[in-house]
């Protein structure tokens, strides 16, 4: 930052040793990555790399929307960023909205205002003030008939309409309320059948992004290890998926997508509803993915190494396999030590009447009582004892 000339500042801080600070700008995990601007905390939401990092600082730090004075300046723009907003017009209620949705998500995406004279020929506006998007290398037009909130579409529609999927991306895509339809495949297999599903995708998500580009998120991934663990499934690829991640369902489709028109029919027949969905957020589903986690865990750390799997599995096994047998143990000591108990005063009691009927006969015995009842009293208390 500092050799680019950046008027951004770069630090760290250990949330550990100043924790008020940390509560204060509510901090919840670790590392979060914060930027300060004013009286404004901006968190970093996106990858994790370095220049993710930069592009947000500079996107963050600079004007919340930035002017787009001359063609030349927006032919710039089209060339630097695939996916940016633009406000074209004067004065008015919409442009008040668009600053706010602005303020809001400036994190994600950069923000223009333009003249309808510096917006490209090919653009056709129905009506002034309107807000457009610009991907895709093609354009869409907000419609707040259609599209309802201005912040609520911007969200949706910050994303390329095809790309390639992760679990980061996925779990942003949660946000923006549309299905997202995946290619599950293995890049490095160069098969026909691979390679045929990705344009298949792709060929749907360019001849058909009118149609679908409202309600639908295309995209492919590499390999089917992530997308089994979160449908708690075995797929395997090559296959297609329909994601809704805003309440874990998805959607598959009994047999392979051959073309186009074959993805097509699919997605209809999960807009009309003939397409029964799967998986889903209830607390069967929640309970089924509690122990579908911590098997996964197990196996996970087994795999990995055995010895340390045996040894944090082995050994709190066998402590509480200690504790239970040496509970159950006193248990059964406790209980003989009582019946004896029992036992030796029935016998004590039993005793006392002779002592009784002696100490009647003692002058015909001539004292012989007492030795006999000493006895017993010594063999109970050394019992008691």
């Amino acid at each position: 930052m500092k050799s680019i000339g950046s008027p951004v500042k770069v630090g760290k801080m250990d949330a550990t040793s100043y924790s008020s600070i940390a509560s204060e700008f509510g901090v919840r995990g670790y590392p979060t990555i914060k930027l300060l601007k004013g009286d404004l905390a901006y968190n970093y939401r996106g990858p994790r790399t370095k220049d993710d990092i930069i592009e947000f600082a500079h996107r963050v730090s600079g004007a919340l929307i930035r002017p787009l004075p001359s063609q030349q300046m927006f032919e710039h723009v089209q060339k630097r960023h695939r996916v940016f907003f633009v406000y074209v017009g004067g004065e008015s209620p919409l442009k008040e909205k668009y600053i706010d949705a602005a303020s809001e998500l400036i994190v994600y995406t950069y923000f223009f205002s333009a003249s309808e004279e510096v917006v490209p020929e090919y653009v056709t506006l129905k009506e002034m003030p309107a807000v457009l998007v610009f991907k895709d290398e093609t354009y869409f037009v907000y419609d707040e008939y259609e599209d309802g909130d201005l912040s609520s579409w911007i969200n949706r529609e910050r994303f390329q309409n095809y790309l390639t999927m992760d679990g980061f991306l996925l779990y942003e895509l949660g946000d923006t309320g549309k299905l997202v339809a995946i290619a599950v495949i293995d890049e490095k297999n160069t098969s026909i059948e691979h390679t045929r599903l990705k344009s298949v995708i792709q060929e749907v998500a360019r001849d058909y992004r009118d149609q679908f580009h409202r309600d639908f998120q295309f995209g492919h991934m590499d390999g089917n290890d992530y997308i089994n663990t979160l449908l708690m499934d075995e797929l395997k690829a090559p296959t297609v998926v329909v994601l809704n991640t805003s309440n874990q369902q998805y959607f598959l489709l009994d047999r392979q997508v051959e073309s186009a028109e074959d993805m097509v029919r699919f997605i209809n027949s999960i807009l009309d509803g003939t397409v029964e969905a799967q998986g889903g957020d209830s607390i069967l589903q929640r309970l089924k993915r509690i122990v579908f986690d911590a098997k996964s865990t197990i196996v996970s750390i087994f795999r990995s190494s055995p010895l340390m799997g045996c040894f944090l599995f082995g050994l709190p096994l066998g402590v509480i396999s200690i504790m239970c047998y040496g509970i159950y143990t006193a248990d059964t000591d406790g209980g003989y030590v009582e019946e004896r108990y029992e036992v030796s005063r029935g016998e004590t009691e039993g005793q006392d009447a002779p002592e009784a009927s002696g100490e009647q006969q003692e002058p015909r015995t001539g004292g012989c009582a007492a030795p006999a009842l000493q006895a017993p009293k010594d063999e109970l208390e050394k019992k008691t004892d």
